[in-house]
């Protein structure tokens, strides 16, 4: 309930105990075993900021805070209570709140998705449970797709620009450092993982707006709820979707300073997700944004068992405490009772580890910052009732929420744009074609060089026919060269038989014989008897 910037809370020994206005966004806590009361708690603290015109985000984790958005029911133990916290029940409005319902899966409500690039190496180093080599491979993937003017949204771009790096680590290790294939090979094994358990569908476009988380109807904050009942069953993706929410609202939203009341109230349930198994660096990177936070106008109140579930860092930047009972039966129990304790500003009425044992359903120690930022000295109290349904709703009230939202349609459907996927492919597409045609085009140079040899040795056979003799020319080449040879030797025997004196017949019938004898064939023998007889002649 809220009046004159209060925000009436709970009511104690001394009267209401209210959230004033100006600490709201100085953060807070909301502590207690399970069946305590936190949920209601939460309730009662949204309701109340919604009426004053802040809008929250919440996490659901079993359903029940679907309820908020319908109007509540006056019940005997609401009657009993009205008195008690001096209220006027003909005064009270029981309404439900403006909601709209989210789901990261896209089943029970709006689809909160983001950019890989958005999320950034470290959270998703987070998210995939990744060593500090294997995270550092994957800072070196995000820089070359930044300095490449490649989009990475969703996770076809990554394992693409996973793909692209690994093709060129020879270039990116001597440029960045160490692009082993290993590593590659295990990032790739751990986003097939994150796949199978539905994390994939956290990715992609239309990226959601954090300032549709600030919106107000009627006058009243609008109550952003996150359907988390499955989302919890894997507490890596739950916890780094939420931490990647309040980097995103840190990192959009402008410097405000104190204000009368928080622009927004973030609720984290189940807080102590948020820091298992979590590095130094990101702790710290937590505790920056915690912070800062305020600076921002936003309030962030942690849901959890325990104080002890959260870093000391942590814990002291949460003023506003609200401590449901704690179970102490084991040593170590014991020990967490006595931390949630010391957490608080001493009551000299009461022990306040004692009363945190003994505390009943509904009931819870609470302290608050006054107007200067000091914390209350703890009081025992009663939480107040919510004025919306307490419980879940069902699907046909749930979807009927969703499709008159007036959110609905921005991010129900999944868009496609161009990004690293499209680019590498549209390259390795071209590089293919152009090693395809250049294979084509040397694969022809082959063969005409082998069509041009061939044709060369053709010719040259050719030529090489053309001018060899034919038979006739063989002959006649045998004729002459007899015929130079004898006619020679006829000459010699004249110029002999003129010097002795011998008769020239006898001689030239003898030469005329050698040379008939000589010839290669009839044909040959033929013509060169009948030649050398007219020449005797």
């Amino acid at each position: 309930m809220y009046k004159d910037n209060q925000f009436y809370i709970a009511h104690g020994p001394n009267g209401a105990i209210c959230i004033n206005g100006k600490m709201a966004n100085r953060h807070g806590l909301i502590a207690g075993a399970t069946g305590t009361g936190k949920t209601v708690s939460l309730q009662v603290i949204a309701e109340s900021f919604c009426q004053a015109g802040v809008p929250c985000f919440m996490a659901d984790i079993k359903g029940d805070l679907s309820g908020i958005s319908q109007p509540g029911k006056v019940s005997s133990f609401i009657e009993k209570r009205i008195p008690e916290f001096g209220l006027n029940q003909e005064e009270l409005a029981f309404e439900g709140c403006p909601v709209r319902f989210y789901d990261v899966f896209g089943k029970q409500g709006h689809p909160m998705r983001t950019r890989v690039s958005n999320m950034g190496p470290l959270l998703l180093s987070r998210l995939l449970g990744l060593n500090e080599v294997q995270s550092g491979v994957l800072t070196i993937v995000f820089k070359v797709a930044d300095e490449r003017g490649l989009l990475l949204d969703d996770i076809k771009d990554l394992r693409a620009m996973l793909d692209y790096v690994a093709k060129h680590a020879s270039e990116y290790t001597t440029k960045y450092g160490n692009v082993s294939s290993a590593s590659i090979g295990a990032i790739q094994r751990s986003i097939l993982a994150l796949e199978d358990q539905g994390g994939d569908n956290f990715f992609g476009e239309p990226a959601f707006d954090i300032f549709d988380l600030i919106a107000t109807e009627g006058g009243k904050g609008v109550m952003s709820v996150l359907a988390a009942d499955e989302l919890q069953h894997n507490p890596k993706l739950y916890s780094t979707f939420l931490l990647w929410l309040l980097s995103e609202i840190y990192t959009k939203l402008p410097e405000v300073g104190d204000m009368p009341q928080p622009k927004l109230i973030f609720f984290f349930d189940e807080a102590h997700m948020l820091f298992d198994d979590t590095s130094k660096a990101l702790v710290d990177k937590i505790e920056q944004v915690i912070r800062l936070m305020r600076s921002k106008g936003v309030g962030i109140y942690f849901v959890t068992q325990s104080p002890a579930d959260l870093p000391e860092i942590v814990l002291g930047q949460l003023g506003n405490r609200i401590q449901h009972a704690m179970r102490a039966y084991t040593p170590r129990d014991i020990k967490a009772v006595k931390v949630a304790a010391e957490t608080f500003r001493a009551n000299p009425e009461f022990d306040t580890s004692e009363a945190i044992s003994n505390l009943e359903t509904g009931e819870a120690l609470v302290s608050f910052l006054d107007e200067k930022g000091a914390p209350t000295v703890v009081e025992r109290a009663k939480i107040l009732f919510p004025l919306s349904q307490i419980g879940p709703i069902d699907s046909m009230t749930r979807n009927t929420i969703i499709n008159r939202s007036m959110i609905y349609g921005k991010y129900d459907e999944l868009k496609e744009r161009e990004s690293a996927f499209e680019v590498l492919l549209a390259e390795s597409e071209k590089e293919a074609k152009e090693a395809a045609e250049a294979a084509a085009k040397a694969e022809a140079e082959k063969q005409a060089a082998k069509e041009a040899k061939e044709a060369e040795k053709l010719a040259k056979e050719e030529e090489k026919k053309k001018n060899k003799p034919g038979i006739f020319s063989k002959i006649w080449k045998a004729i002459v060269t007899a015929v130079t040879a004898t006619i020679a030797t006829i000459l010699g025997t004249k110029l002999s038989n003129t010097i002795t004196g011998k008769k020239e017949r006898k001689s030239s019938t003898s030469a005329t014989g050698k040379i008939v004898k000589n010839a290669t064939s009839a044909a040959t023998r033929t013509i060169t008897r009948d030649i050398l007889g007219n020449l005797i002649k």
